[in-house]
């Protein structure tokens, strides 16, 4: 896997001086002000005055070969985490974030659904008390959440408008602090395209595409928009790691490491989640050998490849002693989120909360990838 490449004492500055950053820059955004004042530019440069930097002198990323701290591949070493929407679907998070503490995991993630969650809920003093919250539970926040919506729209504007969520969604990561987001990447010209979930009752499946669209306009327009994206992630140290769905833009691993070779930039990764990349045809696997260290994070559900349904791993037909070993091979150190959206009393079906059946489902996920872990002997943290 990808890792910031800097040593670890300059990490930890970094990440002080960035998450700094990243309030102040949340601050100019909510009062309507601009980085670009003296003003500001004086405030950005006491608070980070390595960041710049560092940034400038040192790869952003390098191999598990190449790791800052001398780890070997034996010692690198994966963790589980939750994705809160699973525990609670709508905030406030901290009642799901205290359940993912106790469910024995070590990570989580947070989101925000739209940009008005993400402008309204994520307040300065949120940002706060979810930093003091996480650090309480001794819990890892190991990226943050938000799609975009016009990344490949047709309408100049609306890209624009997703690059500003996009610059909106780093900011706050930042302040919460973390150094990863993750987004779902688009249909393509923002097309209405059907839910895989309704393919087993559907008697036929498609999609009425309208005639005369220039797909190769578009997918460039979504590349441009992509890389624009990309700029502001390297500017702040973060990385980005996009989310394939059926359908969409990137929807697999080859469109992924498309998208990855079209842009060009180091900050662009894949958040790996089997059970959309099942449905798909994918073998699970062999998208870990070929995505290498472009595999940033990772969700775990389980499936049988009919739907993208979001179930405990072990009770669809993923091989998950394969994608582990995979993981590993490729030196992997990251976080697997256990991602539940389609078990019993999971927050989606259960008027927004979970129920203590789904944090059982939970503990049965870790307890049967650790067991593979320990077969395999894959160090885990």
């Amino acid at each position: 896997m990808s890792v910031l490449g800097d040593s670890i004492s300059t990490r930890v500055r970094m990440d002080a001086s960035m998450a700094g950053l990243a309030l102040l820059k949340y601050l100019c955004r909510a009062s309507e002000c601009s980085m670009s004042t003296p003003r500001m530019k004086r405030a950005v440069a006491t608070v980070a005055p390595q960041s710049a930097a560092v940034g400038r002198s040192v790869p952003l990323y390098t191999s598990v070969d190449q790791h800052p701290d001398n780890r070997t591949r034996e010692q690198v070493a994966m963790k589980f985490g939750g994705s809160v929407w699973t525990f609670n679907w709508q905030p406030p998070y901290d009642d799901g974030l205290r359940t993912i503490a106790a469910c024995g995991l070590k990570a989580a993630e947070l989101i925000a659904w739209r940009r008005e969650v993400l402008d309204s809920y994520y307040t300065l003093d949120t940002i706060r008390h979810l930093r003091t919250l996480l650090d309480d539970l001794g819990l890892e926040l190991s990226e943050f959440v938000s799609t975009p919506r016009g990344l490949a729209s047709e309408d100049q504007k609306d890209r624009d408008g997703a690059v500003e969520h996009f610059r909106a969604m780093v900011d706050t990561a930042r302040a919460l602090g973390t150094d990863m987001v993750n987004s779902v990447s688009p249909n393509a010209f923002n097309l209405d395209m059907p839910r895989i979930m309704d393919k087993p009752t559907a008697q036929e499946w498609g999609v009425d595409l309208p005639r005369g669209l220039d797909w190769n306009a578009n997918w460039n327009a979504y590349v441009e928009t992509t890389a624009r994206c990309c700029e502001i992630a390297e500017e702040n140290g973060v990385r980005w790691a996009l989310e394939p769905h059926p359908y969409r833009w990137v929807r697999n691993t080859g469109s992924m490491l498309r998208l990855i070779d079209s842009v060009g930039s180091p900050a662009l990764g894949m958040n790996f989640d089997p059970s959309h990349l099942f449905p798909s045809g994918e073998i699970s696997e062999q998208a870990v050998y070929e995505l290498g260290d472009r595999l940033f994070h990772a969700h775990f559900s389980d499936n049988d490849g009919t739907t993208n349904a979001h179930w405990r791993p072990g009770k669809g037909k993923i091989d998950w002693r394969a994608v582990m070993v995979a993981m590993h091979d490729v030196g992997f150190d990251g976080v697997i989120s256990i991602e539940l959206e389609d078990v019993p009393g999971t927050a989606g079906a259960n008027d927004g909360v979970a129920t203590d059946a789904f944090a059982r489902e939970v503990e049965l996920s870790v307890e049967y990838l650790s067991d593979i872990c320990q077969d395999e002997g894959i160090p885990l943290d």
